[in-house]
This record gives C-alpha cells, sequence and structure tokens, in this order.
C-alpha cells in the first residue's frame, strides 16, 4: 500500500495531509489530520454524462460518526447512525458553496463528495478540515476542477483575532467568521465565507480577511505542491456542440422580443410571456428543422441569451430587469399580529417577497435535545423555515424539510440568536416559524426581519430588532462590476454572487457569502459591506416605524412561567418516590412543572389561576417549618408513644404521649382534625408538636352525666 505524507503548520498547530492508497476506487481520497480530529474526503465521477440536464449534478455528505467522539448514541433500539443532523446538513451545504463554482459550465458528469468524521479531539472543527480534504481530493484527482481552495475559521478574544479556534475559545468568542479563498496571480479571492457576530461592524470583517490572508495563500501554496507530486491529469470534458446558424436564426427571431420579457416588473407576468416566448420559439424550431432534434438547443441559446442581455444592461446601462437602481430596495411593507390566537406574528413583504413568522412560546422543559457527534444539549430557541412549492407557483410533492430549508433556517438562526435574552432574564421556549409565501429574491433574509418582529409583536424582550438584506454582483472579471442591492430571482440566476447580511442599528449578526465565479477580492467584499450597512439600517427605520420595541405584555394566549427557589435538599420531596408527587400536581393542576438542580422551579400554564394553585402546592410541600407556628393537622397514625400528625402535604410531626392527659391520648383517633403547635425540631429534621393551649377540643370537654 502506497502512502504519502505532507505536513503544514497552520496557526498553532500542524495540519497533517496523507495520501492513502485505501479507497482507491475512487477517483480521489485523502486523509486530514488537524490535532486529533481526523477526516476522510473521497470524490467520485461518473463514467458518463446525464442526459438532458441544463445543470451540473454535484452531490456532498458530510457524515458524523459517533465512533469518531468515542461516543453511542442513538433511540434504544436504533444504535446507528440515521438521517444526518441539521448541523451535519450544513456543514455540507458549506463544502458544497466552496467547490462548486470551480467546476467546468459544461460538466455534467455526476460527482459526489463524501466527508467521513473518523476522528474527534473535541477542540478541532472537523467541518473546515471537511472542506480542505474536498478541495485536495479534488485536485489531485482527474475530476476537472479549478481549485484547490484554503479555508481557515477567525474568532476573536480579547480583541484579538485567533485562527482555527478551538470550541471552547469559540464558545468565548462574540466574532467568529470562515473564509474560504484561491490564490489567482498571487491575488487572494474570497469565494466562500459564514459568520456570526454579536452586533460586530463591518470593518471588523475586513480585518479578520487581512489577520486571514497569509494563512490562507500558505494553505494554496500547500496544496498546489501536493498537486504537482502526486495529481492526475484531468479527464477532458467534450465542449458543448456549436450550431453558429441556429444561434442567428434564434437570435433574428428573438429581436427585441427578449428585451420586453425579462425586464417585466412583476414576476408572474413575466413567467407567463417568457413561457409564452418559449413556446413560440419551440415551435419556429421544429418547423424550421423538422427532421433534427434542435428544440434542447434552442433552450439552451435561449437561456445564454436571456443571461448576456440581463448582466449587459446592468453592467452598461445599471438598469435592473425591474429598472431599478443598482442600490435601490423594493418596496417594503411590514405588519405585526396578524394572526389572532398565536402569541406573536409578523409579515415582512419585500417586492413579490412575502414571509410569515409565528412564533410559540413554551415552557423551560419544552427545548430540543441536541444528540450529536459534537453537541449535546439543550436548545431554547429554534428557528424553522418552511418553503413550500405554491411560493413559486410550482406544483410538487409536499416532504420533510430541504437541506436548503434547514440551511436557510440555521442562517436566520444564528442572526437572531445574539439578542434572544438569556434563560434566567426569560426563561421560555422559544419557536419561531417562517412560512414564505411568495418568492422572488433572498427570502432568508426576508423570514430575518419577518422573525424579528413575530419576536416583539410576542413581547420577547429581544436586545434589538434585527433585518436582511441579500445583494449581488455582475461581472465582466476585468476592471468593470456592479454590486446589487437587494437581488430578486433573474438577478439571481444569472449573477455572479449571493451575499446575505443581517443585523441591527448598531452592528452585524451573520452574514453567508457563496459566488458563481471564481472569488471576490477584497475591494468588492468592502464595497459589497457599506452597501449592505446602508441598506439594512434602511429596512430597520420602515421595521421601527410599525414596532419600536417588544410589546410590554406578553399575548393572553401565552403561558404564564412563575419562578420560585426551593431548598435543592427537598427536590426529592417535590418529585416523589417513581415521580408520584410531582405527578399528581401536574394531574390536579394541568400545568408543566421544570426543576433545576439549584432548586430554582419553573411552573407553566395557560392559567395563571392553575400555576399559582401548583405553587402553593410546591411551597406547602417544600415548607421549612419553624418552631412556635400553629397549624390544624390531620391525625394519621396513632402509637403507643403518641400520634403523628400531618401538619403540611407530607410533612409530619409527632405529638409524644408525654404531651398529652391520659383522657386526650384515649379519644385521638386516626382522622381527627387538631390543633397543633411546634415546640422543637431536633437536629434530624424531626418535627415535635403539643396540643395548642387555650384551644378547647373535643378531647378537652367532660361526659355527660346520666339525670
Amino acid at each position: 500500500m502506497s502512502e504519502q505524507e505532507f505536513t503544514l503548520k497552520v496557526g498553532e498547530r500542524e495540519l497533517k495531509v496523507e495520501i492513502k492508497n485505501l479507497a482507491e476506487q475512487a477517483n480521489g481520497g485523502v486523509f486530514v489530520r488537524y490535532g486529533d480530529t481526523v477526516v476522510m474526503t473521497t470524490c467520485v465521477m461518473s463514467k458518463q454524462k446525464r442526459e438532458n440536464i441544463d445543470f451540473f449534478p454535484l452531490t456532498v455528505g458530510y457524515e458524523e460518526r459517533f465512533y469518531a467522539a468515542g461516543k453511542i448514541r442513538g433511540a434504544r433500539y436504533i444504535k446507528r447512525e440515521t438521517r444526518p443532523s441539521d448541523k451535519a446538513i450544513c456543514n455540507g451545504r458549506v463544502i458544497d458553496r466552496a467547490v462548486r463554482p470551480l467546476f467546468p459550465k459544461n460538466l455534467f458528469r455526476e460527482v459526489q463528495i463524501i466527508v467521513t468524521v473518523l476522528s474527534w479531539d473535541g477542540q478541532n472543527d472537523p467541518a473546515a478540515l471537511g472542506l480542505l480534504g474536498a478541495s485536495l481530493a479534488l485536485s489531485i484527482s482527474d475530476i476537472p476542477w479549478g481549485g484547490p481552495v484554503a479555508v481557515v475559521k477567525v474568532g476573536r478574544k480579547n480583541d484579538k483575532f485567533i485562527l482555527n479556534p478551538t470550541y471552547k475559545e469559540k464558545e468565548e468568542s462574540n466574532f467568529n467568521i470562515l473564509f474560504s479563498g484561491l490564490k489567482k496571480d498571487g491575488k487572494l479571492l474570497i469565494n466562500m465565507m459564514e459568520g456570526d457576530f454579536e452586533e460586530k461592524s463591518e470593518n471588523l470583517v475586513l480585518k479578520a480577511l487581512d489577520f486571514a490572508r497569509n494563512e490562507l495563500i500558505s494553505l494554496c501554496s500547500f496544496q498546489e505542491e501536493i498537486v504537482k507530486k502526486i495529481g492526475k491529469d484531468k479527464v477532458a470534458i467534450e465542449p458543448p456542440e456549436e450550431d453558429p446558424q441556429l444561434e442567428k436564426e434564434i437570435k433574428n427571431f428573438l429581436h427585441d422580443r427578449l428585451e420586453k420579457v425579462v425586464f417585466h416588473p412583476d414576476k408572474q407576468q413575466r413567467t407567463e410571456e417568457m413561457e409564452q416566448l418559449k413556446k413560440e420559439l419551440t415551435d419556429f424550431i421544429e418547423e424550421k428543422y423538422p427532421e433534427q432534434e434542435k428544440t434542447k438547443c434552442g433552450e439552451t441559446l435561449l437561456e445564454k441569451e436571456i443571461q448576456k442581455l440581463v448582466r449587459e444592461s446592468i453592467l452598461l446601462k445599471e438598469k435592473r430587469p425591474d429598472g431599478r437602481r443598482t442600490d435601490q430596495i423594493r418596496k417594503i411593507s411590514v405588519e405585526v399580529g396578524i394572526l389572532p390566537r398565536t402569541h406573536g406574528s409578523g409579515l415582512f413583504c419585500r417586492g413579490q417577497t412575502k414571509a410569515l413568522s409565528i412564533l410559540t412560546l413554551g415552557a423551560p422543559g419544552d427545548v430540543q435535545l441536541l444528540e450529536g457527534m459534537e453537541i449535546t444539549g439543550e436548545k431554547r430557541f429554534m428557528h424553522h423555515y418552511n418553503f413550500p412549492p405554491y411560493s413559486v407557483g410550482e406544483v410538487k410533492p409536499l416532504r420533510g424539510p430541504s437541506r436548503r430549508d434547514i440551511g436557510h433556517g440555521m442562517l436566520v438562526e444564528k442572526a437572531l440568536l445574539p439578542l434572544i435574552p438569556s434563560f434566567d432574564e426569560f426563561p421560555y421556549t422559544m419557536r419561531v416559524v417562517s412560512e414564505i409565501l411568495s418568492s422572488n429574491g433572498s427570502t432568508s433574509m426576508a423570514s430575518v426581519s419577518s422573525s424579528s418582529l413575530a419576536l416583539m409583536d410576542a413581547g420577547v424582550p429581544i436586545k434589538a430588532p434585527v433585518a436582511g438584506i441579500a445583494l449581488g454582483l455582475v461581472t465582466d472579471q476585468k476592471e468593470d462590476s456592479r454590486i446589487l442591492t437587494d437581488i430578486q430571482g433573474p438577478e439571481d440566476h444569472y449573477g455572479d454572487m449571493d451575499f446575505k447580511l443581517a443585523g441591527t442599528k448598531k452592528g452585524m449578526t451573520a452574514l453567508q457569502m457563496d459566488v458563481k465565479i471564481e472569488g471576490i477580492d477584497r475591494q468588492t467584499l468592502e464595497r459589497s459591506l457599506e452597501q449592505a450597512k446602508k441598506a439594512r439600517l434602511e429596512i430597520l427605520e420602515k421595521m421601527i416605524k410599525l414596532i419600536k420595541e417588544p410589546r410590554p405584555e406578553l399575548s393572553p394566549f401565552a403561558p404564564r412561567i412563575i419562578r420560585i427557589k426551593i431548598n435543592p435538599e427537598r427536590i426529592r420531596d417535590v418529585i416523589g418516590p417513581g415521580g408520584k408527587v410531582i405527578n399528581e400536581i401536574i394531574e390536579k393542576t394541568g400545568v408543566d412543572i421544570d426543576i433545576q438542580p439549584s432548586g430554582v422551579v419553573y411552573v407553566t400554564s395557560e392559567s395563571e389561576n392553575a400555576a399559582k394553585k401548583a405553587v402553593s402546592l410546591i411551597k406547602n410541600i417544600t415548607r421549612e417549618v419553624k418552631k412556635g407556628e400553629s397549624f390544624q393537622g390531620k391525625v394519621t397514625s396513632v402509637r403507643d408513644f403518641g400520634a403523628f400528625v400531618e401538619i403540611l402535604p407530607r410533612q409530619e410531626g409527632l405529638i409524644h404521649i408525654s404531651k398529652l392527659t391520659p383522657s386526650q391520648a384515649r379519644k385521638i383517633k386516626k382522622g381527627d382534625i387538631l390543633e397543633v403547635k411546634v415546640i422543637s425540631i431536633d437536629d434530624k429534621g424531626r418535627i415535635n408538636l403539643s396540643l395548642e393551649k387555650n384551644k378547647k377540643t373535643k378531647y378537652d370537654r367532660p361526659k355527660k352525666r346520666g339525670n
């Protein structure tokens, strides 16, 4: 078995790449190690191209393995990995977004990249290694690809940047960003970014890029040296067939008709007219070439002409499909409280993109339990994103959330999370669901704004409202380029960049960028950040005019939470043997009860009276009895040495026989109600009682004598 090893110091640790002939039937495969985290990445390309497709069929799988962390996870009867976790899906999407733009445009063979996490040390992120492994595996394989790309993560602690921070350092950082880039003519081009922050400035992102620049270039050079030594010759891809005569005839047929359709401001009308134009073009081609299969070729040429028209119009005339300026946002409208029984709702409309977000408040015990390779814990704030087919006027089967749905949902969640109040301040579990009602570009950033509105409508004390915006780019790859604010469908489809940014008036909370070209330089990034900030502040102004701050009161339909503190040693008394006591309280009152190890108890109920009743029961169980207190108690048992009396739920005291007169001792029976007083509590917590003095009882009255 041949094996080659390459090393490079990255940050404070050594990066090791091993090329082993283990997955020998794959086109390319590498093992990447950083610390004790090891990933294996393979890439395979099919032998034949897929027919009748107009897209590149790439799939990226990110496979977490519990054994990598030395864990046995899963349900009781299923002890193997099943569907990927949301985190694994998002990690796969990060890799996909970085490598996809560098494949040839005319590659229609299926390519599959699989990243398998083999070992995880709890310190180093396997996702970044997975992207680096994908770059290396593709670079040394015979699959046509324009890499390599480098990847680093940057954190920040004590006002200093950290390269590839550990998990602990990331938790302590309020600034985390991932950069992916490639080297072109000695310069660094950024082709993918992903970050989350606690209201940080745009300038800080640029400084982080400057900090990471040399490491990114070094990693690219490191991979290039490996490729020189062991890289395979790339498979030749057949260029697309060209038909100059057909292309000329299609251009003549379209003439100025295409511009009228493409630059129609209404998406639905534009779609209908485009379908009609396609039909007429098909009829024209079939009539012109009845014996030849030219229809598919005609569709490809039409798409090429649309792309050329949109791009040239933006670059040369600064004319966008709907007539806006390059930095202009579509018309915005916002509403809150539009659903009568939900705890909070917000509607955000930007042009024909419309997102409706609904917030539900739950008890502390409604948290989502996380049990993955990397993460084990609880999640009290969730955002879920739904993209139904009617939002784009299509008919499709309804299935579970797609990878895109999960990725967009997680991005919005990251954007909102820094503004969510702490558990001590607001001990609710929160779930926001964004329903995309109509889509024409940037639905994820619309969901940021609508979710922020829903949170404020519900009275959740978020620190500040959040808004999101998406930017695009059209460039001739030379000197000329246009950055587009608030991109819609055609600009996203035919443009070169999708840059999503979210934040408050104070600063950014999340960003995500991917491109369809090799990458963008620092200057383009700086211009994009400035333009995004301007748009974000404009959107926030619209939102603040409607609702300036969270409502002072929760919805009357939201549950109420009462917080009390008990002695931690009395927790077992509240729970009872096998949960008997707490279940009785829940059954009697209909509340939810969550008990923390510290002794803090949260009682949640839609009925305030029920919650107060449950609190009263818990307080009675855990109440600390004091000497000198008087109670009305029930006799639970009578013994030779005295009588036991329940003075509080599940708290008994003893009236010793010495504290009773012979007459009293004879007459006390089980079930009697007595007025008693606490005379002492011994060092073991046992309560001693006596009958309350100066209170006449049936035991003190003399028997009536007969006449």
